[in-house]
């Protein structure tokens, strides 16, 4: 069965579809130039205290809030069990819920002073974010064919 011409139109890869790709790029390779700055990852990795218990509670309260989101479009998803699932909306509740666990990690960057947690924050928020990108990008290919 033919796709009609306004749904093939809404299903064409746009340019902004290529925004958050370019931006998971953009956080590991600027994590990896920014990291070869003694003095700047020092300065993230323990700023003030005040500061550093500020970020921990915007760390923990905001991946709190994106492990629930994920965690609801996935369950909204099954909990429906329609004959055809929406992938695109369970990819980005996936990617919702890694980016969660990427703040959890970076929360304990900052309580334990350390960087390495931040560096792990960094790669599962990158990683994730490229790779849900080109599943998505897939799937938008996908239908429009």
């Amino acid at each position: 069965m033919k796709q009609s011409e306004p749904t093939r139109r809404r299903d064409a890869l746009r340019p902004a579809d290529l925004l958050p790709l370019a931006v998971g790029v953009a956080a590991l390779a600027g994590g990896t130039a920014f990291g070869w700055d003694a003095q700047l990852v020092d300065a993230i990795v323990t700023p003030p205290a005040v500061v550093r218990a500020v970020l921990v509670g915007l760390a923990v309260v905001g991946g709190a809030w994106l492990l629930a989101a994920g965690l609801r479009r996935i369950g909204a998803e099954t909990a429906e069990r329609s004959a055809a699932p929406d992938l695109p909306t369970m990819v980005r509740g996936v990617r919702l819920v890694f980016l969660g666990v990427a703040l959890f990690a970076a929360s304990v960057g900052w309580v334990v002073a350390h960087p390495l947690p931040l560096v792990i924050a960094l790669i599962i928020a990158g990683v994730d974010v490229v790779e849900t990108s080109f599943l998505l990008l897939v799937v938008r290919a996908r239908r429009a064919a």
